[in-house]
C-alpha cells in the first residue's frame, strides 16, 4: 500500500523533476491510500496557483485510490503519532492513515525524512 504526501502530488501534478520518483505510487491506484487532508492541501494550493479547474481535475485522479476519512478514531491516533514522532496536524495524519494501513509514505517533505516506511526525495530546487 502507499500514501503520497501532498507534497509529493504537487510534485507529480506540476511536472517537476521529483514527478517520475512518485508516479509509479500515484498511477497503481489499487494500491493507494488516500488520506482526505492530502485532498485538501492539494485543491487548495491547485485552485490558489492554477484555478478551479485544474484543483477538480487533481482530486478527481486523487479519489481513484481509497480515500480515508478524518474520524475521531484516526485523529486520536494521529495525535499519538504526532506526539511521538514529532509531526504537525497534516503530518500526523498522513503518517497515521500509512500506518493503519500499512503502507509506505511517498513524499518529499523533510520532516518525513529517516522515519520508518518512507520513500523520501529530496525535493528539487527550481532553477
Amino acid at each position: 500500500m502507499n500514501v503520497v504526501d501532498s507534497s509529493a502530488w504537487l510534485a507529480y501534478f506540476a511536472g517537476e523533476k521529483n514527478a517520475e520518483f512518485f508516479a509509479g505510487a500515484i498511477e497503481d491506484i489499487e494500491l493507494l491510500v488516500v488520506p482526505v487532508i492530502c485532498i485538501y492541501e492539494v485543491f487548495k494550493v491547485v485552485l490558489r496557483e492554477r484555478g478551479e479547474d485544474d484543483a477538480l481535475q487533481a482530486v478527481s485522479a486523487m479519489q481513484q485510490g481509497a480515500v480515508v476519512d478524518l474520524d475521531s478514531d484516526l485523529a486520536l491516533e494521529a495525535a499519538w503519532v504526532g506526539h511521538e514522532e514529532r509531526l504537525a496536524f497534516a503530518d500526523s495524519i498522513i503518517y497515521a492513515v500509512a500506518k493503519r494501513h500499512e503502507a509506505t509514505v511517498w513524499t518529499q517533505d523533510a520532516h518525513f525524512e529517516g522515519k520508518a516506511n518512507v520513500r523520501f526525495k529530496t525535493k528539487a530546487k527550481r532553477p
